[in-house]
């Protein structure tokens, strides 16, 4: 009932509540007045700043966990805040110099993807719990491997991505040292310039959440028009 109260006071440019009782931006409009306020709410369009950048956004795909495409299957961008994508392109510039460049799984995810992971897998070691949103629903998340540039293919890391046990946590050391050297360059290279990593995920890096960022839950083509 409370829920209900604020859902009916709520104004067109104020976030909305959601279920799990999170505040939600679901409005391009809210969205909009958001990035006026503070231009490093902007969301950035990871390959227009990195034409290079490789993606594999498996959530278009049944190539997941869920195994059922989470996103539209024509979803062919992704995004992160101005000042997590810039970060990202430092990363990116500074492997390309050692003959490396990164590929993208995910970014930027609509709240609503994270509802429907939870309600699956209901453990906060590998989804979101949607009571408190997730950095990828806030655009600071990304989940990503590095690439060698030469043959197009992945370092060895280990695991695949989203792999749910012990042997993707970073603390996990019985792996081939070729292994561990290639997480060790992907962790050094994310933090240097900025990012935070999650421990159950070798693959998942986040940006602080300094500016209080909001959770978003705007697909991805009505976001295609308002990123750069």
């Amino acid at each position: 009932m409370l829920i209900f109260f604020h859902l009916h006071k709520l104004t067109a440019q104020e976030p909305g509540v959601k279920r799990y009782g999170v505040a939600v931006i679901d409005q391009l409009s809210t969205y909009r007045q958001q990035v006026q306020a503070d231009s490093s709410k902007k969301m950035v369009e990871l390959q227009s700043l990195m034409p290079q950048l490789q993606y594999d956004l498996r959530y278009a795909t049944t190539n997941n966990f869920m195994h059922r495409k989470m996103y539209a299957a024509n979803t062919r961008y992704t995004f992160l805040r101005a000042p997590a994508a810039h970060a990202l392109a430092a990363v990116q510039q500074e492997l390309n110099g050692r003959g490396y460049g990164l590929k993208i799984f995910d970014a930027y995810r609509p709240y609503s993807v994270t509802v429907s992971f939870w309600e699956l897998v209901k453990d906060e070691r590998y989804v979101a719990n949607p009571s408190k949103g997730s950095g990828h629903n806030r655009g600071l998340a990304v989940d990503l491997t590095i690439i060698d540039l030469k043959t197009g293919k992945e370092l060895d890391m280990g695991t695949g991505f989203d792999n749910f046990t012990d042997t993707a946590h970073h603390g996990f050391t019985q792996l081939p040292q070729a292994v561990l050297a290639n997480r060790e360059l992907l962790k050094t290279m994310m933090q240097k310039h900025g990012f935070a990593l999650l421990e159950t995920e070798w693959w998942h890096y986040y940006w602080p959440n300094n500016k209080n960022y909001e959770v978003l839950d705007i697909p991805f083509h009505k976001m295609k028009k308002e990123a750069y």
